[in-house]
């Protein structure tokens, strides 16, 4: 397993991300995300609404090599989409 999957592990374990289009513009909109990921293989029309949205609220948005099999297989949910909800982790994973 890779250092980001390890680490996107370890933020699922201490509660510190949420996955999935609405709950992160929900937490994008609370102002509780300090970073955006999205999947390699997320479809270009949803990874352009997830851009206007960070844009909006001023967050980085990064797109990982990660699959969204490679993502279910950590998190036990597919999905192409996560918001880290704390700065220290959110700099891990995008270094």
């Amino acid at each position: 397993m890779n250092r980001f999957l390890s680490t996107l592990g370890l933020c699922r374990r201490a509660g510190k991300l949420t996955y999935g289009f609405d709950e992160v513009c929900k937490a994008l909109k609370e102002g509780k995300a300090f970073g955006v990921f999205f999947t390699a293989d997320l479809s270009e029309k949803t990874a352009k609404e997830l851009r206007f949205y960070c844009e909006k609220y001023s967050v980085p948005l990064v797109r990982t090599e990660s699959t969204m099999d490679e993502i279910s297989s950590v998190l036990s949910a597919r999905t192409g989409i996560i918001a880290i909800l704390d700065k220290g982790l959110f700099d891990s994973l995008s270094n």
